[in-house]
């Protein structure tokens, strides 16, 4: 029996046929500039393949030289580029899928000097000017097109996709507002929608009748000046009777100032969109854009929105999202969740894509989970984010896996997260990994504080530490205060809070709860009609661009965020999520100010001078209040050890701790889930190896720098430390609460530490499957207290440091640490201390 019929029925296109009606949408993921990224892409899109999925759209490849996004971006214009694509195009067919590679020109969005558009207009979110084609160049950039869709086929693809949307070249040559032109190529919408027209008719001409093109075509631009339904429609009949095999929807421009793909979007929040285009053409239409559970996939196909359903980040999050719904396993689907941070936001950084809830996502060749050879019996101590994928990883390995969390439930800061509107869809990886846990069988105890007394005699192999974050308090006069409360007081506990509010901290912990407390009502995000009304998107389609007034609710309290930092507030979010937070709660009329410096909370409010730029009328320092018995500071989150010393490095010689954190970052465990996931990799040497050995697979620029560490260490002089120390360096230890930035403090702390060890001595090492982050074993003593501890020390891939970690056993050792750093250093390592 197949589950969800419509969605896994086969597909006919005539000349070959779908195995279902599942599109991978097209995702640049970094692959296509990195070392060996064809030979990764291969394993990346063979593994959807293997999930089933029914036709995989590859990351955008450039027809020429200008329309790369930037210099050495993806392009294909000849056969031997062609032939890096074989390793692709085999891995899939090997797998019995079908992949067209999508051909995108950037236009005016690409970041490179050479940048062309219709006309001479700089987009909004670029700062080059392009160059206006000229009418030659208008011809030969569609001779591109087609020469590269032929090269394509040549390489093995089963069709290609030409992207008209999202305000890309195509895209601008067909909205008024971007082409401008008085020849041939633009005036009346006939003129402007020959370009894309003209691309299909000679892309099919030369590929031939039995090659797949798929037209992206731009349905709802979401931009003044953007098409409108009628022009959308008459487009999609021209590029039906150009040659198209099936029609893709394209949602808003990047300029757009809606949000299209972020969490806050509803499932399926434009299909009605593509619905509006159905049966005016006889192909394939496909519908995109927050489609992501099978149920809504299926939905969409019965109620005749679609033929097809594009999913893009689902088949990030979930490999196997196709087989297992048709197997009925949709329980077992690890969700999107919309977040963007680690697929889009790597995308704009120049960074290889992952997910924040499968970090093995474009990593297939890093991260294999295989069985283990020697089982072990492993305890978690916390089921946050970072224990829970800790726990699962390991027991798919075959390791015997107790879960201890303190709490009543599993999920740890994912349960605050869930209660902010927008971020509703953390909920399914809450149900995600409860399925995982009892899927492979890990023993779970809530309602368990567990402590070294407990852990020591049960004789685990393993102790993984997880245990989150803990608010920390800020260094301000007054903030015991009764008006205070944390935001575990407000998003987990909800304690009462007043009508107006001052948020300190703007990180996004503070935009999480400004949004919970300013929120009336349904979240948009599960509210279609409520979401279209606040960002002002026009499903009767009346005006060009779908556009119309916005029209926000009434906030709950009025809030004023604050931040000690000078820059722009919020500027520390995601590139393509924190615009959407930031207009949002301008909207709901919060006020945000940086430059902040907090003076005192009293029964009067809070106290703050804010330094800003004089302006007439108003003094360069502000003083600031919030009166009032209802006003509340909410405090920001740190990093906390809540299990501490009590059993750090408590415990026998072969038992290895190994921490895996949760972070008070924007996204719950937002990079360590990664770092938790790739705990179960590590790859020790002997004992009795000498530190000359190296594990076989570290990173050779981590190597050389590890040599020179150790010759450095037998010499006890680091003179030459700063060599292989990163700028903008962590370090951590044991004995400071916060830790300490800059390759200064790193230097001045372990020039320190080397000094007041006795007997120092290495005896093990470890490196991660990657090869930049290294576990060190030593042993040492200060006078007559014998210590243990590791050094854990991150690597980036020139081989410098970016981060150094220093733990100590047992507490006696630690304490004389403590005590002598304390007389060394005095006052100087305060100052290097990470401010809020």
């Amino acid at each position: 029996m197949s589950h969800y019929p419509h969605l896994n029925s086969p597909l006919d296109l005539g000349f070959t046929s779908l195995r279902n009606r599942v599109v991978m949408g097209s995702m640049h993921v970094g692959l296509e500039e990195a070392p060996n990224g064809f030979e990764r892409m291969a394993a990346f899109y063979a593994e959807r393949a293997r999930g089933e999925v029914g036709l995989i759209v590859t990351g955008g490849i450039a027809p020429n030289e200008r329309g790369r996004p930037m210099k050495g971006g993806a392009m294909l214009v000849n056969e031997d580029e062609a032939e890096h694509h074989r390793a692709v195009t085999r891995a899939v067919h090997a797998e019995g899928g079908k992949i067209a590679m999508q051909i995108l020109h950037f236009g005016r969005y690409a970041y490179q000097a050479e940048l062309v558009a219709p006309s001479a207009l700089r987009a909004p979110i670029n700062p080059f000017d392009p160059h206006a084609l000229m009418p030659e160049e208008v011809e030969q950039t569609i001779s591109d097109f087609a020469r590269c869709a032929v090269l394509a086929r040549h390489a093995g693809y089963d069709g290609v996709e030409i992207m008209g949307s999202e305000g890309y070249l195509i895209n601008e040559f067909i909205a008024a507002c971007t082409n401008q032109r008085e020849d041939e190529w633009g005036g009346s919408y006939d003129s402007r929608m020959r370009f894309p027209i003209e691309i299909v008719r000679r892309t099919r001409e030369l590929v031939g009748r039995d090659f797949i093109i798929i037209y992206r075509l731009s349905m709802l631009d979401l931009v003044e000046g953007g098409s409108t339904v009628e022009e959308v429609i008459r487009l999609a009949q021209a590029i039906e009777a150009a040659g198209a095999t099936i029609l893709n929807t394209g949602i808003g421009w990047h300029e757009a100032r809606i949000p299209t793909i972020a969490t806050k979007v509803p499932r399926a929040a434009y299909a009605w969109v593509t619905k509006r285009v159905m049966g005016h053409v006889g192909i394939p239409l496909v519908t995109s854009n927050r489609i992501n559970t099978p149920e809504v996939a299926e939905r969409l196909l019965v109620e005749g929105y679609c033929d097809m359903v594009s999913m893009a980040r689902p088949l990030l999050a979930d490999a196997d999202f196709v087989r297992k719904a048709r197997q009925g396993r949709a329980d077992e689907i690890n969700t999107c969740i919309a977040c963007n941070q680690a697929c889009l936001d790597h995308t704009f950084a120049g960074k290889i894509t992952s997910c924040l809830v499968n970090p093995r996502a474009c990593h297939e060749t890093e991260l294999t989970i295989t069985p283990t050879q020697i089982r072990k019996r492993i305890a978690v101590v916390g089921a946050g984010p970072a224990g829970l994928s800790f726990s699962v990883t390991a027991a798919q390995r075959g390791h015997e896996v107790i879960l201890f969390d303190a709490s009543s439930e599993i999920g740890g800061q994912l349960n605050i997260a869930k209660k902010v509107p927008g971020k509703e869809e953390f909920l399914e990886t809450l149900r995600y990994f409860a399925r995982q846990l009892e899927l492979h069988r890990v023993t779970v105890k809530l309602h368990t504080r567990i402590g070294a007394d407990q852990l020591i005699p049960a004789e685990f192999d393993e102790v993984v530490i997880a245990t989150g974050i803990q608010p920390r308090v800020p260094d301000i006069k007054g903030s015991d205060h009764p008006k205070v409360l944390s935001y575990l007081d407000v998003l987990r506990d909800d304690k009462r809070v007043g009508q107006r509010v001052a948020v300190v901290g703007a990180g996004g912990i503070g935009f999480d709860v400004s949004e919970y407390l300013t929120h009336v009502g349904e979240s948009g995000a599960v509210a279609p009609v409520k979401f279209y009304e606040e960002w002002g998107i026009d499903t009767s389609y009346a005006a060009a661009g779908g556009l119309r007034p916005a029209k926000m609710e009434a906030p709950a309290r009025r809030v004023h965020m604050l931040q000690r930092k000078a820059t722009k507030v919020g500027d520390q979010l995601g590139k393509t999520t924190g615009w959407i937070h930031r207009t949002s709660l301008k909207a709901r009329s919060v006020s945000m100010s940086s430059g902040v410096s907090y003076d005192r909370i009293d029964d009067a409010g809070l106290h703050v001078t804010v330094n800003g730029e004089a302006r007439a009328g108003r003094r360069q320092h502000r003083d600031l209040r919030w009166p009032g018995t209802s006003a509340r500071t909410v405090r920001r989150a740190d990093r906390g050890r809540p299990f501490g010393a009590s059993y750090r490095w408590r415990g026998c010689d072969r038992r290895t701790r190994r921490e895996a954190r949760d972070s008070p970052g924007h996204h719950p465990g937002r990079s360590h889930l990664k770092k938790s996931n790739r705990a179960c990799f590590f790859s020790p040497t002997s004992r009795k190896s000498s530190m000359s050995q190296l594990p076989k697979n570290t990173h050779p620029a981590v190597a050389r720098s590890l040599k020179l560490w150790h010759q450095m260490i037998e010499k006890k002089d680091l003179g030459d430390l700063h060599t292989i120390v990163h700028p903008d360096s962590i370090f951590r230890s044991p004995i400071a609460m916060s830790a300490y930035s800059s390759a200064p403090a790193l230097i001045l702390a372990l020039s320190t530490v080397i000094q007041v060890f006795e007997g120092f001595a290495y005896h093990r090492q470890l490196a991660s499957d990657e090869g930049l982050d290294i576990v060190l074993e030593f042993s040492a003593h200060i006078g007559d207290k014998k210590l243990k501890g590791i050094d854990f020390i991150r690597f980036d891939a020139q081989g410098q440091i970016t981060e150094f970690e220093v733990m100590v056993r047992p507490m006696s050792g630690l304490q004389a640490l403590a005590a002598e750093m304390g007389k060394r250093l005095g006052d100087k390592l305060p100052a290097f201390k990470v401010k809020a």
